[in-house]
């Protein structure tokens, strides 16, 4: 729970500073964009022989890039992932998606963002554990300008993977059913 209460500090801190700049510079959406982050996310796995799990904290990150049709929506890639390291393995999960991110009002930074695409997970333990399947990203995010084509972007995200079979090579089916969910809070830098 410290790590999640640092998290929002940090996000409150640099979202108080940005606010301060943000007057300077106008929201404006055209050509190319990219943008990566950090945060923390809550995580949750059941599937049909493991029964629902208690939620595990971890870090996570994302990395986005498209263009922008218009001052109201954009047009992309994501790649959002979460992270966990306990006793010695690495679990990640994962969601590639094609998204858009929807800008009510062309003057401010708000967005909503919908994807759909591919989820992933893997512990690196020996033997690995894997699964892949389809997943869904949701989210919302602000744009608060720090320069003329720089955006400070902190983001809420959910992530779901139905990952179907998690099997173990050369073992055999860890889980059937498969299903993966992350929340995620995190902030982001842009460039327009």
């Amino acid at each position: 729970m410290r790590t999640a209460a640092r998290v929002v500090g940090v996000l409150v801190v640099l979202s108080g500073a940005a606010r301060v700049v943000r007057a300077q510079y106008t929201q404006r959406r055209d050509g190319f964009w990219i943008g990566f982050g950090l945060g923390y996310g809550s995580a949750n796995v059941s599937c049909d022989n493991c029964g629902p799990g208690s939620r595990t904290d971890g870090v996570t990150g994302f990395l986005k890039v498209g263009g922008s049709p218009s001052q109201h929506l954009r047009v992309g890639g994501a790649i959002n992932g979460w992270s966990h390291y306990n006793r010695g393995a690495t679990e990640t999960m994962a969601n590639l998606t094609g998204s858009l991110y929807f800008y009510p009002r062309a003057r401010s930074g708000l967005f909503f963002t919908g994807g759909i695409g591919l989820s992933g997970y893997h512990v690196n333990t020996v033997p690995s554990w894997d699964g892949t399947g389809w997943g869904v990203t949701l989210g919302a995010g602000y744009d608060i300008r720090v320069g003329r084509d720089v955006s400070l972007t902190p983001v809420v995200n959910y992530l779901y993977g139905a990952v179907g079979d998690v099997t173990v090579p050369g073992t055999g089916l860890v889980g059937s059913r498969w299903r993966q969910d992350v929340i995620d809070v995190g902030l982001g830098v842009t460039f327009h």
